[in-house]
């Protein structure tokens, strides 16, 4: 079939990929020069298969509550007279139950575990090359209560057969040699031992030089204007420089898709969550992490990336702005500087991005109520984690096949 993907970030690249694979003609379409030029440029270089949770957890409310109050505050709240960001925000809080995180956290991890398979696959077929390292995530934690609230992921990662290690501070420090200098800062961590490390935004370059190669047409600097439906079949896509006629239409704009779709009557509860990084050369690599370690209370994500370190993190919930503040770079400074002292922060570049979040944490993936078109969209801050088993998912949907784990609960169908 001719299929048309819109968005070429890493789920849109990884999309337009497995679909020339399968067979299909694909163009996709992205308003930027190139790939990955939005969120997947400078996120927190997480491959995260076992670390993988909703934010949307019991006791977030009361957090949230406190974290507004922090000066290095992991949650920012800008509210807005803005329907879809308060519709957005009840939704989330509906699913801060036990119940509810538990279920979402099993989707989730079944399809990171997915990913985790298809990106093995991926590599070994291509040889792409990204400041890959395969050593794991450790979640750190600061405070023994922390420690012991870990339980829950504990027997969700159980549950589902994903591979963790619950270390004392010592087993920190021999994950991670250089928490040797801060060893009274931690009192213990979580370690999943499969999770991987890489920069999205090389990787998605090379992907796309790849799918190229098979095929796939890249129609970069090009707005979408609209979808073109006619009787209940999408027919293709209108842009500012022509109408481009397809058989399947795949909507991966991120935080962008509700937007799209709106005027089709199609609600998709995805909204921006701001988040933001340093990258950051190493000058020092004894003080430097190995791997990921994820700042427990700060929700801050500090990664080895080749010669850098890539500090990424926290959620700031004020539509769709992208500007850059500097009290949010001063808590990623905090965070790393506080664990990891020694680089040379002045060095260091600052960019945030606008993750598309669900409400319950889980992308949607699949077809809508109008023939032809499908939705790979809605993965927060796990669109690196997620990409590549979303894609193959999104593949076997458009081709008519039976997908190889369980797609029905991915759906826009789960919110009625």
């Amino acid at each position: 079939m001719k299929v048309i993907v819109l968005g070429a970030g890493i789920v849109g690249v990884t999309s337009a990929y497995q679909l020339a694979k399968a067979g299909h003609e694909v163009t996709v379409v992205d308003r930027q020069p190139g790939p990955a030029l939005e969120t997947s440029f400078a996120n927190a270089g997480e491959v995260s298969f076992g670390y993988c949770s909703p934010w949307a957890a019991p006791g977030i409310p009361m957090k949230a509550m406190k974290w507004l109050f922090m000066k290095h505050a992991p949650l920012i709240l800008r509210p807005k007279l803005d329907m879809a960001m308060l519709s957005w925000m009840a939704r989330m809080l509906s699913n801060c139950t036990s119940e509810r995180y538990a279920i979402n956290k099993s989707r989730m991890l079944r399809l990171a575990d997915y990913s985790r398979i298809a990106l093995a696959d991926l590599r070994a077929e291509t040889g792409i090359a990204y400041d890959e390292r395969m050593q794991g995530t450790l979640q750190l934690f600061r405070t023994q209560q922390q420690l012991e609230a870990s339980a829950k992921d504990v027997k969700a990662l159980a549950a589902d057969g994903i591979p963790y290690e619950v270390l004392d501070r010592d087993g920190c420090i021999r994950f991670e040699p250089a928490l040797r200098h801060v060893r009274d800062k931690i009192v213990g961590g979580l370690l999943t031992p499969k999770d991987e490390t890489g920069d999205c935004f090389k990787f998605t370059n090379a992907l796309a030089a790849k799918a190229e190669a098979l095929g796939v047409r890249f129609a970069y600097g090009t707005t979408i204007k609209a979808l073109d439906v006619e009787a209940g079949r999408v027919r293709g896509v209108i842009t500012d420089r022509e109408r481009m006629s397809a058989e399947a239409v795949v909507v991966a704009l991120g935080s962008y898709s509700p937007l799209l779709l709106e005027p089709l009557d199609i609600r998709l509860p995805v909204y921006p969550v701001k988040g933001y990084s340093l990258t950051i050369p190493i000058t020092d690599a004894s003080r430097a992490p190995e791997s990921t370690v994820m700042d427990e209370t700060y929700k801050i994500a500090i990664t080895r990336l080749g010669d850098r370190i890539r500090v990424g993190g926290m959620a700031e919930i004020s539509g769709y702005t992208n500007d850059l503040g500097l009290a949010r770079r001063s808590t990623l400074e905090y965070s790393v500087t506080d664990l990891f002292p020694g680089g040379d922060i002045s060095k260091a570049s600052f960019w945030s991005g606008l993750r598309p979040m669900t409400p319950d944490g889980t992308p949607v993936i699949g077809g809508t109520d109008v023939s032809g078109l499908y939705l790979n969209t809605g993965h927060g801050t796990l669109g690196w984690t997620m990409s590549t088993g979303s894609a193959r998912l999104i593949a076997d949907l458009v081709s008519g096949g039976q997908p190889e784990i369980d797609a029905k609960d991915l759906a826009i169908s789960r919110y009625g």
